[in-house]
């Protein structure tokens, strides 16, 4: 039994992305969670939830020292190790459909995870590790020596692996490769031995069988095949040019933290699902709220309740071809939902997929003892009437491109603005899907607000200019319910519920949103409220601090703390923005990628990882900043 055990700290993890799938690298140079052939699919390397769920090390023998970049504005990871002898890197990819460049990346993606080992000066021995356990670690799979590599068996999932080394059964210890090893038949190990210009490459590939036959079916094509020493090189290098020739036609941002929002749009072009266009809150699932905890949520799945926010980054950070094609890609997995009566979904799978069951995998030990380890998500079923808006509001920030819809589709968005209309006095869960009681959640009543005056906005695109009457006596009613029933005098700010004198961060987007202009006094007291008494001692912003009905605690947000830049910008107080986007910038990783939250009492990165919704808080709040302090210039304040 290996001595891992499954805490690695989450910011020690690179991502690397085909546009359909995710991987995990760790800085020690092992592959501990991927998934094939897609995102939601059960893991083939899943260590980082499991020491026996599978990994994939790849590392100089003996003691070294290690450092890691992207190579340019890619998400292809090189990884550079200097031991006493000598100088390695390990070049990681998944690799992009071959000569797939610009909008067609994540096409004809072929499911494959590239490792390339190039010793760069004198010599290195290098150790190689890899434990296959398909099936989140359930699987114990079959290895068969095969001409040109090796097969990899379990089930219907069949890996093959191109590889120059021989390698070893577990049971063979001669390698030495340390800490990493695991004895069993499902393992194997190498120990290679390079001299400076020597290039060993590996190839990963996925293929699934039809059942009751020997064929095969994606998650790649066709039989299973090994690729070459120089095929593993030309795609390696093809998949770099693949990510910077997108990164070259999207990043056009100019602004302060430029390097900052161009890694968080390929972050979230890294999260898409090429052959739908949804995009993942995070490529994992169970990475917890507090080390040990049980908020351990399953965040591969795509949420309507994003929609608004992704969309504005994805204009600022990437280019409105991809915000287009996740708002199709919403707006068709939800338009049969209302029309036949039924309750907007807040999440769809990937490929629009509606019903997610959660379920618990006992057999998983968790990150740091974080259990239970879920898949599937029980929220899918949960009421959030904040849907309807943030819908409405998506379709707001793209009107050139709602003049291409279907007319079914523009009669769906018209239907979403009628039912928030009709339902925006009910209880609900609210934005933070609250497992407990409904209440009436201010949030949600705004984004209620949101879908009618949005829906107004774009009454003559959605050909329902004889609704705007009804649709505005509502607006009005729910903007003087928000006024009266939102606002506690005792916490003199909008709190979390009606009746309520709790703070959350989701009242900031009162101003985000445009419901209330920032210099509004009663926004202002409740920026200031949230920034005094939601916060941990760095000045990082919580979610929410009242009980919510869940047994233990949760980090900060970075989201929120991101939502309180946003609205200081707003606010014309643009140094003070800086100050709180710098504060929550700073817990981007050295690759820029950020997690959820922050351990209230360390600087840990929690949750799951990479999380889209703060690179999207990131982007907006520079965007928000960069436009106040341009206002700032031209109006001489």
């Amino acid at each position: 039994m290996s001595s891992f055990q499954s805490g690695e700290p989450i910011a020690d993890y690179a991502l690397l992305s085909d546009c359909r799938s995710g991987a995990l690298v760790s800085a020690a140079g092992s592959v501990d969670w991927l998934c094939f052939p897609r995102f939601d699919s059960p893991s083939v390397f899943g260590r980082l939830l499991g020491p026996d769920a599978g990994f994939w090390s790849i590392r100089p023998a003996g003691a070294h020292t290690s450092t890691r970049r992207y190579l340019g504005p890619t998400l292809v990871l090189e990884t550079t190790h200097i031991t006493a002898g000598g100088c390695m890197t390990v070049t990681d990819a998944l690799a992009l459909g071959d000569g797939r460049r610009g909008h067609e990346l994540g096409a004809d993606s072929p499911g494959t995870l590239l490792r390339q080992v190039s010793c760069t000066q004198g010599s290195v021995d290098v150790d190689i590790v890899l434990c296959a356990r398909p099936d989140y670690g359930l699987a114990r799979p079959l290895l068969t020596a095969a001409d040109g590599g090796l097969l990899i068996r379990a089930g219907d999932v069949v890996l093959s692996v191109s590889t120059p080394a021989a390698f070893r059964l577990g049971t063979d210890t001669s390698t030495g490769a340390g800490t990493d090893t695991r004895s069993g038949t499902d393992t194997v190990h190498a120990r290679l031995s390079l001299r400076a210009g020597d290039v060993a490459g590996f190839a990963l590939q996925s293929r699934v069988l039809h059942s009751g036959s020997g064929d095969f079916h994606p998650g790649g094509h066709g039989a299973p095949v090994f690729w070459s020493q120089d095929e593993i090189g030309r795609r390696l290098e093809d998949t770099v040019q693949g990510w910077a020739s997108w990164s070259g036609m999207h990043q056009n941002y100019r602004g302060p933290w430029q390097e900052l929002v161009a890694g968080s749009g390929r972050v979230l072009q890294a999260l898409s699902y090429y052959p739908s266009g949804a995009i993942v809150a995070a490529p994992t699932t169970s990475l917890p709220e507090v080390a040990g905890g049980t908020r351990n949520w399953d965040y591969r799945y795509s949420w309507i309740r994003d929609a608004s926010m992704t969309l504005q980054a994805l204009w600022v950070a990437a280019c409105p071809d991809e915000a287009g094609k996740f708002f199709q890609f919403l707006a068709t997995a939800a338009a049969s939902q209302l029309a036949g009566g039924e309750e907007l979904q807040i999440m769809f799978g990937i490929g629009g997929e509606r019903e997610l069951p959660e379920r618990a995998l006992g057999h998983l030990p968790g990150w740091r003892a974080s259990t239970p380890v879920r898949v599937g998500n029980g929220a899918w079923n949960q009421r959030q009437l904040d849907v309807y808006g943030e819908l409405l509001d998506a379709a707001a920030t793209l009107p050139e491109y709602l003049a291409e819809l279907a007319p079914e589709t523009r009669k769906f968005l018209a239907d979403a603005a009628d039912t928030a209309a009709a339902r925006w006095k009910s209880t609900d869960h609210g934005i933070w899907e609250v497992r407990g009681e409904r209440r009436h959640y201010l949030h949600s009543k705004l984004m209620c607000w949101v879908a009618v005056d949005r829906a107004i906005s774009l009454a003559g695109i959605l050909q329902s200019t004889e609704k705007v009457p009804h649709w505005t006596e509502a607006r009005d009613a729910i903007a003087a319910s928000i006024r009266t029933e939102g606002w506690s005098e005792a916490a003199n700010a909008y709190t979390q519920a009606y009746g309520s004198d709790d703070l959350d961060a989701s009242a900031l987007m009162l101003a985000i949103v445009g419901f209330l202009p920032a210099d509004d006094p009663g926004m202002i007291a409740t920026i200031e409220a949230i920034e005094e008494r939601l916060t941990d001692p760095r000045g990082l912003v919580y979610r929410y601090l009242a009980d919510d009905g869940m047994a233990g605690e949760e980090g900060t947000f970075l989201l929120c703390t991101f939502w309180l830049a946003h609205a200081l910008a707003l606010a014309g107080r643009t140094q003070h923005a800086r100050a709180v986007f710098e504060r929550a910038a700073a817990f981007a990783t050295d690759l820029g990628l950020m997690a959820e939250e922050v351990a209230p009492d360390s600087s840990e990165l929690l949750g799951n990882f990479p999380q889209a919704f703060s690179h999207i808080g990131l982007v907006n709040a520079a965007w928000a900043i960069s436009e106040a302090e341009r206002h700032s210039r031209e109006s001489g304040v």
